[in-house]
């Protein structure tokens, strides 16, 4: 009887193994929350020690300093929308429903994604600066203008989509459209007086977005 409880009580005391790679994301998913609502520069990694439980020199040992792990945060938040991207099988639809499927999840991202879009107005802010230290971001942008290139080159081949069109351009004009519904959307609708009862300003719905996109790309 002392035997077992014994062992059991051992079992239960038995320290849990260390997981690093969660330890990291849970730092990531806080850090994220943390930049987007306060920036670089008002951003505590105090504040984000306390709410992941763990301490300011295991996130130092981890990410390096401050800045660093802003850098791994914008890392991350570029990742997520470039894997989504990978796994829309554009290349199984024909050019325009293709077009039409990636305008659409761009829009929808960034709906639902408003961390995202302070993080980039952020890094805007300070014109860059991090973005262009990170070799990783650079790799999933290319990637991104690749998938229109892809996507252009197919549309152009069939004869729907308009020639002397750039993959840059085409992102760019997807980009614009779809951020400013987010970016601007309090002081759109303070101004103009716009807003929903979900307190979002009403600006250009999905439909509308997709619609101008096929419109300035299609021949």
């Amino acid at each position: 009887m002392t035997t077992s409880t014994t062992s059991a009580s051992r079992k239960t005391s038995t320290p849990r193994t260390n997981d690093p790679e969660r330890t990291m994301a849970e730092i990531l998913r806080v850090a994220t929350t943390e930049f987007a609502d306060k920036g670089l520069a008002g951003a505590r990694i105090d504040e984000i020690a306390a709410a992941t439980s763990t301490s300011k020199r295991m996130i130092y040992y981890y990410f390096g300093s401050k800045e660093g792990l802003y850098v791994a945060v914008l890392e991350a938040a570029y990742g997520r929308m470039r894997q989504i991207e990978a796994n829309l099988h554009l290349n199984d639809l024909s050019p325009e429903a293709a077009l039409r499927r990636l305008v659409e999840f761009t829009y929808d991202h960034h709906q639902s994604n408003e961390e995202f879009i302070r993080l980039v107005m952020s890094e805007n802010v300070h014109r860059g600066e991090y973005l262009a230290q990170s070799k990783e971001i650079q790799k999933l942008n290319g990637s991104a203008l690749q998938t229109i290139q892809d996507l252009y080159n197919r549309g152009v081949k069939k004869g729907v989509f308009k020639k002397n069109l750039t993959p840059l351009e085409i992102h760019s004009a997807i980009s614009a459209l779809t951020f400013f519904n987010v970016s601007n959307q309090h002081t759109f609708g303070l101004i103009f007086k716009s807003k929903s009862p979900q307190g979002k300003a009403q600006t250009l719905k999905k439909a509308q977005v997709v619609d101008m996109m096929v419109s300035y790309v299609c021949a």
